[in-house]
């Protein structure tokens, strides 16, 4: 199955997530399929850019969605 998820980036107690498209088996850093975004949830404004059009792709071609995700995905269309 493939999951529309959180890859954890950035230093020790400074995370960084970028949004992924990746094999529900795959080790959560591991290898992805696409990079569709990313999500800073430190800066002041929580910094969320998803490409919407290849997420869309992605969730029409059977991807799944994390719950975390998903919110995020809900908050990018809010936002545009």
């Amino acid at each position: 199955m493939v999951k529309i998820r959180l890859r954890r980036m950035g230093a020790k107690k400074n995370p960084f997530y970028r949004i992924v498209v990746a094999d529900s088996r795959s080790p959560r850093d591991g290898r992805c399929i696409e990079e569709i975004g990313y999500y800073d949830p430190l800066s002041a404004d929580k910094k969320i850019k998803v490409d919407t059009a290849r997420a869309e792709y992605w969730i029409n071609n059977g991807a799944q969605p994390t719950d975390t995700v998903r919110a995020l995905l809900k908050k990018a269309a809010d936002a545009e």
